[in-house]
């Protein structure tokens, strides 16, 4: 049985959202996107969906970069949603 959540039920946006999570490019990065996404696509608010589009489109390599500390998360990112996809990753069995 898988843990993904379908895209029942969800508007386009969301839906959108969900599948680009799940298809970033690097497995790790599907990994931590995509459960974070199955956790809490349909509780996130618009200000906080829009924060996650726009974490989708950064690449991989640099956000696995901020995910383990390498380098500093760009300021335009660290937001609430980024926080809390870090501490679900984190809580949630890391990388």
């Amino acid at each position: 049985m898988s843990d993904t959540r379908t895209s029942d039920g969800l508007e386009p946006r969301r839906k959108k959202a969900l599948f680009r999570a799940h298809h970033r490019g690097t497995k790790e990065m599907d990994f931590v996107m995509g459960r974070f996404a199955d956790a809490h696509i349909g509780d996130l608010s618009d200000d906080d969906l829009t924060d996650f589009e726009r974490l989708l489109d950064v690449s991989d390599q640099e956000m696995f970069s901020w995910l383990v500390g390498s380098i500093p998360i760009d300021p335009l990112h660290d937001r609430p949603v980024w926080r809390a996809m870090a501490e679900y990753t984190r809580v949630n069995g890391g990388l």
